[in-house]
């Protein structure tokens, strides 16, 4: 999926012009064990965060994502990111700022917890259980 040139744009100036809680979270997540991206454009949006190899959005909620029409613009890109293959995780900013290293911690969890189907094997038995050489 591409981003549009305008968001590209929009990108580079909202990583230059982190709020306050994005800085925090971006210092933790940076080293983390899996890779996220900060400002990351896609389509005609730029995503606070996104781990791609999760296909998690990870959007940090003011309070201006509480007034006016700000709800229901959230839930159509949701949608659209959605219909795109992206989950989309909002996070309270008044959450990140009471504890980023628990939030970081708790992001870095919910994505690894996403990939372990992944990586799981094929169901089937486990070794050994054949019940040949069992004594009864």
């Amino acid at each position: 999926m591409t981003a549009t040139d305008r968001a590209y744009k929009n990108a580079r100036r909202l990583r230059r012009d982190l709020s306050l809680p994005e800085k925090l979270l971006w210092r933790r997540l940076k080293g983390a064990s899996l890779r996220f991206r900060r400002q990351h454009p896609i389509g005609h949006y730029v995503l606070d965060f996104y781990c791609p190899t999760a296909n998690l959005a990870i959007e940090i909620d003011g309070m201006a994502h509480d007034m006016g029409d700000r709800p229901q613009r959230d839930e159509v890109r949701t949608e659209w990111l959605n219909g795109a293959g992206i989950e989309v995780l909002r996070v309270p900013a008044m959450e990140v700022l009471a504890d980023p290293d628990a939030i970081a911690d708790a992001l870095v969890r919910f994505c690894d917890d996403r990939l372990k189907p992944l990586h799981q094997p094929a169901a089937g038995p486990p070794p050994h259980s054949s019940g040949a050489g069992r004594s009864e």
